[in-house]
């Protein structure tokens, strides 16, 4: 039998059509991926098959009946990966910063994908689809560090749930250009996709985008830099490289949304910076099975430190 989940609708979504509402829900799932499901009648609002324009109302049942798992056409690949835990319901590793999470244009194989086929053995839940497998959520290419992986499709439920309700404590360094001000902060402002540079995300006007709330502190003031802690309370695209292009202080290798800041950085600073110098520290959750909380750290990788040493 295939897996069911089931959401019940607190509060009416005027405006908000379902397949985005689900997406807001389940952020492991993209809303194309909803869309297909309520196309295929996988997903009934009160017990009948909704269509993707319906707005969720205040107590409407919505059951989302996911497909039975199919033959994956990617391939398991022998990739090392450094595991900070494991169990019979999920793994918790620590990404190489180089390491993409699942195939996509340009990079169709040698993906974290490719190596948890191999690693898991087909312990992995299925919920993902044949392209992300065992995917709760993932860290873009040029960031490293704590990733969880469900093995069950019970375990990636229970996650998926977390993370859409803001349970997860996701901790992350950076080292960002200039004497960051103030110190400390919140930086609430939605995020919303680049109207012209689709590929890219931005800070919306009011009102438009979705929420996107980023907790930060200095950590150590550097040469030309600083060395800052982040907590994300959600987990918006880039959020972190957004948020904080937007305060003024973009990341350090960051050429996307820092490409002149960096430029600058590099005339008068004659340190190597690899990447994007972004790392996720620690990771904290809810183990779907003991119900307890758990919490991991990934330490900063080797590239990572010789970096913030040099400008020490």
């Amino acid at each position: 039998m295939s897996q069911a989940d089931s959401i019940l609708v607190a509060t009416s979504q005027p405006g908000v059509r379902l397949d985005r509402y689900l997406a807001t829900q389940l952020p492991a799932h993209s809303r194309g991926r909803f869309h297909q499901l309520i196309d295929e009648e996988a997903i009934l609002v009160n017990g009948h098959p909704a269509k993707a324009t319906y707005s969720p109302r205040a107590g409407d049942r919505i059951e989302i009946h996911w497909p039975e798992p199919t033959v994956s056409e990617v391939l398991p690949q022998d990739i090392p990966l450094e595991i900070l835990h494991e169990d019979d319901d999920l793994l918790v590793l620590n990404k190489p910063h180089e390491l993409v999470v699942h195939p996509a244009a340009g990079h169709a194989d040698g993906t974290l994908v490719n190596a948890l086929l191999h690693h898991c053995r087909g312990q992995l839940s299925g919920i993902g689809g044949v392209e992300r497998p065992g995917i709760v959520h993932r860290l873009d290419l040029g960031t490293s560090g704590c990733l969880v992986v469900a093995k069950s499709d019970t375990a990636h439920l229970h996650l998926s749930k977390q993370f859409a309700e803001r349970q997860v404590e996701k901790i992350y360094e950076c080292l960002v250009i200039g004497d960051i001000h103030p110190s400390h902060g919140d930086i609430r402002a939605p995020i919303a996709r680049h109207e012209v540079q689709r590929k890219k995300m931005g800070v919306a006007p009011a009102g438009d985008g979705r929420e996107a709330w980023t907790q930060y502190g200095r950590m150590e003031c550097l040469n030309g830099a600083s060395r800052v802690e982040c907590q994300l309370h959600t987990g918006r695209t880039h959020q972190i490289r957004v948020h904080m292009a937007h305060l003024g202080f973009p990341l350090l290798g960051d050429t996307v949304y820092g490409e002149r800041a960096n430029a600058r950085f590099r005339q008068s600073n004659p340190v190597d910076v690899p990447r994007q110098m972004l790392h996720a520290r620690g990771l904290a959750f809810i183990h779907p099975r003991t119900g307890l909380r758990v919490g991991f750290e990934a330490p900063l990788p080797a590239d990572f430190l010789k970096v913030l040493e040099a400008l020490r």
